[in-house]
């Protein structure tokens, strides 16, 4: 059975490290899990991913069969600021452990762990290989779990499906949203404030834009994913001037658009360039797309892949459901290993201050992963 005392162990020593991405920095903590799991007898290697960022991968390969991996990430979002407490220090309040990425995604790490140790020492009950793959890089490019795609398919070994730990309630689900984040640029003309006449106010300009913007956000709704939802579009950050007296020459915009499974970045940036033409000939707002910061694709298993129907088992759940944000199945799809989202907590509580985990969720997402592998693995 799961033991609650060495998942919370675990969580506790994983919440404490400082992870936060940026600037990230994995890569004691990948030595940490490197060392845990080698002591379940698992093959354990960090694989580097930049200066201070490392993956752990392990591997315990248990005679013929397919291989299934566990994949969460080790990144963290920010701490930000409105706690309670210390958001590096797991605190437990009324059955909920608090800190940042207790929900996002450490506890989905250390419920793993615990399944992996429990699935070595029942290997007679399966066969096949096990694949942790604890990466980097997940909250800002997806980095970390690129590498280990593309390093699984350039060496020809084949990732059969995956699991990827985040907070879903422990409910299955079986797609998720990309993303895309354009970085706008509205222009205009500077000018001393006594005479705003003689230059271009570009925050003002950015102001008419931000209408646009939300009129395709409307748009875009009425395209919607049976279980993800509909596509959106956000403004999540502006910023503009150069100086209090000074009417500013140049506004920044930043976009979120939410990919639905099926839609392509590219189509949905060409998208944001026709809107932006339509703003400079009708409303007389120069703006351009001058980088794009993040881009990640949306990705779906189909319900009848055995990876799916044997987690709804294991789970007495009817139906797959959706998960609204972007994830890093994306990548393992591209190399066509099927898979399902799920992990401890909910997205609710992830990003945010205060952010934590029911602790009960984490043994009951222990036996799920255990569970679902014996399943997937079975002799």
């Amino acid at each position: 059975m799961a033991d609650a005392a060495k998942i919370l162990a675990l969580l506790d020593r994983l919440v404490a490290f400082d992870t936060q991405n940026p600037p990230g920095q994995e890569t004691e903590a990948a030595r940490f899990l490197a060392t845990v799991v080698a002591g379940f007898g698992f093959n354990a290697t960090l694989q580097e991913v930049a200066e201070g960022r490392a993956n752990l991968v392990a591997r315990l390969d248990n005679g013929p069969g397919s291989t299934l991996a566990f994949n969460s990430h080790i990144d963290t979002v920010p701490v930000g600021t409105g706690w309670s407490s210390d958001p590096l220090r797991l605190v437990e309040r009324d059955g909920r452990l608090y800190g940042r990425g207790s929900c996002d995604a450490k506890g989905s790490i250390a419920s793993m762990t615990e399944a992996a140790r429990l699935l070595a020492a029942r290997k007679d009950e399966w066969s096949g290989t096990l694949l942790l793959t604890f990466v980097a890089d997940e909250e800002i490019d997806g980095t970390g779990s690129k590498q280990v795609t593309t390093e699984a398919k350039a060496k020809q070994a084949p990732i059969d499906a995956v699991i990827i730990g985040e907070p879903t309630s422990n409910q299955v689900h079986s797609a998720h949203k990309g993303v895309l984040r354009p970085l706008l640029r509205v222009n205009g003309q500077t000018a001393h404030s006594s005479r705003p006449e003689l230059g271009i106010n570009a925050i003002q300009k950015a102001g008419l834009l931000l209408s646009l913007l939300d009129a395709e956000d409307k748009r875009l709704r009425h395209r919607h994913h049976d279980l993800v939802g509909p596509a959106t579009l956000t403004v999540t950050r502006i910023f503009g001037g150069i100086a209090d007296n000074v009417v500013p020459g140049s506004c920044e915009i930043v976009v979120d658009r939410r990919l639905l499974p099926g839609e392509d970045s590219d189509a949905a940036l060409a998208e944001l360039q026709e809107l932006l033409v339509h703003a400079r000939e009708e409303h007389d707002i120069s703006a351009e797309v001058v980088d794009v910061r993040t881009v990640a694709g949306a990705a779906e298993t189909a319900a009848s892949s055995p990876i799916v129907r044997f987690s709804l088992a294991a789970n007495a759940q009817a139906a797959p459901e959706g998960f609204t944000g972007g994830c890093d199945l994306v990548h393992f799809r591209a190399i066509g290993s099927d898979g399902i989202i799920l992990g401890p907590g909910s997205l609710d509580q992830a990003h945010k201050p205060d952010e934590f985990v029911p602790k009960a969720e984490l043994v009951q997402a222990t036996e799920l992963y255990r569970d679902i592998a014996l399943a997937m693995l079975r002799r």
